[in-house]
C-alpha cells in the first residue's frame, strides 16, 4: 500500500500577483527561507501570504519582511508565534552583493514573487524590479484585455 501525499505537497504556497501589476520584473532568483517548525506546518496547510512582503539587505544578508505566516493553533505550540516576523533568505554572498548593488540604483527594489515547495524545502522566488508608472499599468491592462478579446473571437470563429 502506497502513502498518500498531502494535497499541498508539491507546488505553489503563495503568489504575489500585486508585484506583477506594480513592477517591471527585470531579474528572478530562487532563495531558500529560514523557517521555524510551526511555520513549516502552517505553510503545509497553505497559511502563507506575501502580498505586502519585500526584501531588505542588511550587513551582507537578505531578509524577508512582512511575509505573513498564520499559526495553525497557538495553544499547541511552546513558542510564541509571530506571524510577520523577519525571515532570513538563504542566498550566496555573490548574489547578495550583486543584488545590493542594483538595489542601490534609483528606482530598483527587490520583492518576493512566490513561495513554493522544492522537494521538502520552502523556496522563495525573489525578483529585482523597477516600479511602473501609471501609463505603463494602463498599457498592460489594455494589452491583457485585447488578448482576452482575441481569444474570445478565435473561440467563436472555430465553434461556428
Amino acid at each position: 500500500m502506497s502513502k498518500k501525499k498531502p494535497a499541498n505537497s508539491g507546488g505553489t504556497i503563495a503568489l504575489n500577483k500585486k508585484a506583477r501589476h506594480e513592477y517591471h520584473i527585470e531579474e528572478r532568483l530562487e532563495a531558500g527561507v529560514q523557517l521555524l517548525g510551526w511555520e513549516v506546518k502552517s505553510l503545509r496547510a497553505g497559511k502563507g501570504q506575501i502580498t505586502e512582503a519585500y526584501v531588505l539587505f542588511r550587513e551582507g544578508e537578505a531578509f524577508l519582511f512582512n511575509a505573513q505566516i498564520t499559526p495553525l493553533n497557538t495553544a499547541s505550540t511552546h513558542v510564541i508565534a509571530d506571524p510577520t516576523r523577519t525571515r532570513k533568505l538563504l542566498l550566496h554572498a555573490k548574489e547578495i552583493a550583486r543584488l545590493m548593488g542594483k538595489v542601490d540604483q534609483a528606482g530598483h527594489t527587490c520583492v518576493p514573487l512566490a513561495l513554493y515547495w522544492k522537494k521538502n524545502k520552502v523556496k522563495c522566488e525573489i525578483a529585482l524590479v523597477k516600479g511602473k508608472k501609471l501609463f505603463d499599468k494602463r498599457a498592460t491592462e489594455k494589452e491583457r484585455d485585447w488578448n482576452r478579446q482575441k481569444q474570445r473571437i478565435m473561440r467563436e470563429g472555430n465553434a461556428g
